[in-house]
């Protein structure tokens, strides 16, 4: 998932991991105030789509259809052509015969199909979300592509897949002159039931399948729903419009976004974006304010309602805004280690060490955390703290990878710092 941004919220997060990469658009940027309605063309599918969401915040949508020349057919995908398969991909799981399979079986069948039989990673592509037949076709994808595809393969096979949207540390994905803040979603397997959950976490029964199949011992993310991943897929294809400066197609794909799950926060907030460039000050920030209520991490719509306000003299509001956002930054673990990556990427490593601890005194079982300090410590000559965390990571019995503790070891062992 994406959000867009400008240049001045963040720096960019280069993760050399591929679960970390996502899929998601989210373009943040306005301001306004909240208003009614403008009076752009309505239509029976618009109203009854908006009496359908969840979300009251879509009946009182400050829509701009005909500024933006709406048109449902500025829309091509709907919700079952996102998850369509190809014609012979479809053919091929829709064999009765697969159904009599054991789990294990069809298990194997699925992860075959997608990484081969010598398991190669499935190739990540940035920038451009894709359908479940069009990722087949290329063999790529972002996460969000590799999600749908994976699902629709999934529940064919009858295994009871779940879409979900995993928290990681922000990664900031520069194109031109915007730049995206990635979230991460993938397909849980899972083989336990809910009363093995332990705090959070899945059982070693489970799998992930995400660029790199994983079995067990993950996080549990957001369970989402076929509207809820169709509202991304929609607010990463409006996000690529709007870099290329189509704004007709930009709006009807956020539109579609919120209409399809209104409690998505990134689409309101990506509309705003849309909408200040247009000069509508007063319904980007009614926008903004739908964007921040509904975000866990309202981190980008928080960012762009204070500039919107600064720049409008609005000081003491714009000083509430920036408290608010140093506030969500400084309570999130994953801010600090998306920091500590970037410092320890640059060779700043006393600088990791500061953002990764802070991260540390905010979270426990973290065997990524513990990694990298062990990394930060080593690199900044601090062998003994090294070795303290290469212990901890040992001792998490959770731990997704590891041979990552074996490999650290023995990297420290071969060369010193």
């Amino acid at each position: 998932m994406t959000n867009v941004t400008d240049r001045h919220l963040g720096r960019y997060f280069g993760l050399n991991l591929s679960r970390v990469v996502a899929a998601v658009a989210w373009v943040c940027g306005a301001t306004g105030c909240a208003i009614s309605p403008n009076g752009g063309n309505a239509n029976n599918a618009l109203a009854t789509s908006a009496s359908s969401a969840s979300d009251s915040s879509v009946a009182v949508m400050p829509w701009q259809d005909t500024l933006f020349d709406w048109s449902p057919a500025r829309v091509p995908v709907t919700q079952a052509e996102l998850f369509r398969l190809e014609p012979a991909l479809l053919e091929k799981l829709s064999d009765p015969s697969l159904r009599a399979l054991t789990s294990a079986k069809r298990l194997d069948l699925l992860v075959s199909l997608l990484y081969g039989r010598e398991m190669r990673r499935f190739d990540y592509s940035a920038g451009h979300s894709t359908t479940a037949r069009e990722t087949w076709l290329q063999r790529r994808g972002d996460c969000l592509s590799l999600t749908v595809l994976v699902y629709a393969m999934a529940r064919l096979l009858d295994m009871n897949p779940e879409m979900q949207e995993v928290k990681v540390p922000p990664l900031m994905d520069r194109r031109g002159d915007m730049d995206y803040l990635n979230q991460h979603v993938n397909v849980l397997l899972r083989r336990s039931g809910p009363g093995q959950m332990l705090q959070g976490r899945l059982t070693s029964t489970d799998m992930v399948l995400d660029f790199e199949p994983q079995t067990g011992s993950r996080l549990r993310g957001q369970t989402l729903t076929d509207e809820g991943i169709l509202a991304r897929y929609y607010n990463n294809v409006a996000a690529e419009h709007l870099a290329q400066g189509r704004k007709p197609e930009a709006y009807a794909h956020f539109k579609a976004a919120i209409l399809a799950d209104a409690r998505y926060g990134p689409s309101y907030g990506n509309l705003a974006i849309l909408y200040r460039g247009a000069g509508l000050a007063r319904e980007a920030e009614q926008l903004l304010l739908t964007a921040i209520r509904l975000s866990d991490q309202p981190d980008v719509p928080l960012h762009h309602m204070q500039r919107l306000l600064a720049e409008q003299g609005r000081a003491q509001e714009a000083a509430v805004y920036e408290e608010r956002l140093q506030a969500s930054r400084t309570r999130d673990p994953y801010y600090w280690i998306g920091l500590g990556l970037q410092h320890l990427q640059e060779g700043r490593n006393q600088r990791a060490i500061d953002a990764l601890e802070q991260a540390q005194s905010l979270s426990s079982g973290f065997s990524e955390l513990h990694r990298l300090l062990a990394l930060a410590y080593w690199r900044a000559g601090h062998s003994a703290s090294a070795r303290q965390q290469l212990a901890l990571m040992t001792d998490i019995k959770t731990d997704p990878d590891p041979e990552g503790a074996k490999k650290l070891r023995k990297k420290f062992s071969a060369s010193p710092p």
